[in-house]
């Protein structure tokens, strides 16, 4: 069973203007343990197809499978409870809550999930550690460094142990070097946990180190 599949997904934003459609028809399959990059120029709908894929948006049209249930036309509660049970989210710019520690923010999806504290700060601790943070655990996220407070984001969507981990340019805020320092660190931990990863990003040289490659293209989705 896949962790994750899109299945001829459609979405079209509706506004003053008329129907934009963005996606239309998509189709994606995950297997466990593979890393996906996922590149289309700026505006083709990329931020869309993770947001239908990560149940932060329904489509129109289609299906949106994690492990083999169709999660896309569920309520919000149960979408809800599939998301935070199941995928990871990293974004571009980390999103981090500034009044809380890098391990409480690596806590807190945890303690949300039901996981003791005790247990939660344990786990975040590993996480970090392998992020290279062992001495940052205490540091709010503007004592930190671009770099660290994208590991920290990372770590953060990984500490629920996702099946499916979705990136959106989880490295374009970062200078050239520490994008490839911190992006080595997603794949090896990512490989070693056995996530599926869909990763968008617009560098050619990381989309190259993915297992494969899917461009989005006037909706579809066409393999590289």
């Amino acid at each position: 069973m896949h962790p994750l599949v899109l299945r001829d997904v459609e979405r079209t934003y509706r506004g003053e203007a008329g129907d934009l459609p963005i996606l239309r028809g998509a189709n994606l399959t995950l297997a466990a343990g593979e890393i996906v990059a996922l590149v289309a120029p700026s505006g083709a709908g990329k931020s869309t197809l993770l947001h239908v894929a990560g149940l932060l948006d329904r489509p129109d049209a289609g299906a949106v499978l994690v492990n083999g249930r169709d999660a896309g036309s569920l309520p919000d509660a149960d979408r809800t409870a599939v998301r935070r049970d199941t995928i990871g989210f990293v974004y571009q710019f980390h999103r981090l809550l500034g009044e809380f520690t890098a391990l409480e923010n690596v806590m807190l999806p945890q303690t949300i999930a039901g996981r003791s504290r005790r247990q939660a700060a344990a786990h975040a601790t590993a996480l970090l550690g392998a992020f290279g943070l062992a001495s940052r655990l205490e540091h709010l996220p503007g004592k930190l460094s671009g770099g660290e407070q994208q590991r920290v984001a990372i770590a953060r969507a990984l500490a629920n142990g996702p099946k499916v981990l979705l990136a959106d340019e989880p490295t374009g805020n970062l200078d050239v070097a520490t994008a490839a320092t911190v992006f080595q660190e997603l794949l090896t931990i990512v490989r070693n946990q056995g996530v599926a990863a869909l990763i968008a990003t617009h560098n050619p040289e990381l989309a190259a180190r993915m297992d494969r490659i899917v461009t989005l293209r006037d909706g579809l989705t066409v393999a590289g």
